[in-house]
């Protein structure tokens, strides 16, 4: 309900937040409103002694809002900025009001999202087309965000330490590498490892997988990819990671296959023209 009536973003986009059916998502907004009603739930600021309580849902919701500008469920483009500058604005302040005793994960929000947005400008080529990460320019990326953000990652990681200090600890790996050859990626796998014991989901899976293929084999990430089959099989994502990892052992034939799924599935036209292009190269 925050996403939609405060966020403002659209059912589609919350159920992609929520790894659910759009007409799922719909039904759940609907129940959410008719409890609201029949319970007479007031609209309200909470006080400053109800934050502590609430930061969490606070917290997700300003990610998921964050997320949906970093890569747009549907549309021409990939970013839009003008969410991801809102979920910053946010996450600074909540900070604020919860100094001098900011809970960790707090200072990790802020952290993870100043990282992944200083990469903004080098995501997208002139054609408006997806750069993947290893791909990038680097000199493109906002070091003055990586240099705010950097200091916010290490004061994270001596508090307790919650998912979204771990998240910011692998941001923080990649902005550290001046070259993609230079990730280190055997910490970034020991990273996703807690992870999955904070924060179990197939997303993490996912992204462990891949990170496991960068120290390891193409191969060993597929099995663990095709593990995830039953929990991600409408996620377009799912598809195409599935299709590198073939791509890169040479299966071509079943990269194919892949890469047709995951087009079938995303609604974004920068994410289609990649998907589109990556068909092409691996077709006959």
């Amino acid at each position: 309900m925050t996403l939609r009536m405060l966020g403002g973003l659209e059912t589609d986009e919350i159920a992609r937040a929520f790894l659910v059916p759009t007409a799922t998502m719909a039904q759940r907004l609907v129940r959410a409103k008719r409890k609201i009603r029949d319970a007479g739930i007031p609209y309200k600021v909470p006080d400053t002694t109800d934050l502590s309580v609430r930061v969490d849902a606070v917290l997700t919701a300003i990610y998921l809002i964050f997320n949906e500008g970093y890569a747009t469920t549907r549309g021409e483009t990939m970013v839009r900025a003008d969410l991801c500058t809102e979920a910053i604005r946010l996450g600074r302040l909540v900070r604020t009001l919860m100094a001098p005793q900011s809970p960790s994960e707090v200072t990790a929000l802020l952290a993870l999202m100043l990282l992944h947005d200083s990469r903004r400008n080098a995501r997208l080529d002139e054609a408006g087309d997806l750069v993947l990460l290893e791909d990038q320019d680097r000199s493109r990326w906002n070091q003055q965000q990586i240099a705010e953000a950097l200091p916010l990652v290490e004061e994270a990681l001596r508090g307790e330490i919650g998912s979204f200090a771990v998240q910011a600890a692998i941001a923080a790996l990649h902005c550290q590498a001046a070259q993609a050859e230079e990730t280190d990626w055997l910490q970034i796998v020991r990273l996703y490892d807690l992870l999955e014991r904070l924060q179990p989901s197939p997303i993490v899976s996912l992204n462990r997988a891949v990170a496991i293929s960068m120290i390891e084999t193409p191969q060993t990430a597929l099995e663990l990819i095709d593990g995830l089959a039953s929990q991600l099989n409408d996620y377009h994502l799912f598809h195409a990671t599935r299709a590198e990892m073939l791509r890169r052992i040479g299966a071509s034939a079943s990269a194919a296959e892949s890469y047709a799924i995951a087009l079938m599935l995303v609604k974004n036209d920068s994410e289609r023209r990649f998907l589109e292009r990556r068909l092409r190269e691996v077709q006959p």
